[in-house]
């Protein structure tokens, strides 16, 4: 296992788990098995993993990856959540940026010594996690709905081109983000009507 330490990418002094060494062990195998994925996989690296448990006693697992390498992961992400679903035991996987959320500044705080990005506010973090879930799936619609009894609800319509494709995992995509963010989502697609 002491092979695949170099596709796991954490900051100095922080341990490994157990599950993050079975995917980087399972990308090195993949590396070296599959030579259509080879040249692409050589360069990818994981940042994280953590398993979730989804309704029905079912788990899936998310992989959070560095966020200047999701574009490269892009490239063979169907592919690759393929081939690693099939590696373990069919648990559903996704494919997550490793993204950071910094604080709003507050008046009486000592002055930040440059002004906080848009990318690292709450709202576009969360954002980003929710178009990373459901790639290769486009977002074509998004709604937040207020319930009577205060409870907000996002629901997220996805192209329905892509239905056939990952409308099994949208029991998936809904944990994952309630898991990661606490927000209650659901997915759809949209019909379209016949001209």
């Amino acid at each position: 296992m002491a092979s695949a330490n170099y596709k796991i990418t954490k900051p100095k002094g922080v341990a490994t788990t157990e599950l993050e060494e079975r995917i980087a062990q399972a990308l090195v195998d993949l590396e070296a098995s599959s030579t259509e994925l080879k040249p692409e996989l050589r360069e990818l690296s994981i940042s994280g993993a953590k398993e979730v448990d989804l309704p029905g006693g079912k788990s899936a697992i998310v992989v959070f990856v560095p966020f200047r390498l999701l574009i490269k992961y892009h490239k063979v992400q169907t592919r690759l959540v393929r081939e690693l679903e099939k590696k373990f035991s069919g648990k559903h996987m996704v494919i997550l940026a490793q993204r950071r959320i910094v604080r709003a500044e507050r008046k009486g705080q000592r002055q930040a010594p440059q002004k906080r990005p848009r990318s690292r506010t709450l709202t576009a973090v969360h954002q980003g996690l929710l178009e990373d879930l459901v790639f290769p799936t486009d977002i074509v619609g998004q709604r937040t709905r207020y319930k009577t009894d205060g409870t907000r609800v996002l629901k997220v319509h996805l192209d329905p081109k892509e239905q056939t494709n990952s409308e099994h995992k949208t029991e998936t995509f809904s944990a994952v983000y309630k898991k990661l963010t606490g927000k209650d989502v659901t997915f759809e697609f949209p019909t379209v009507p016949e001209a």
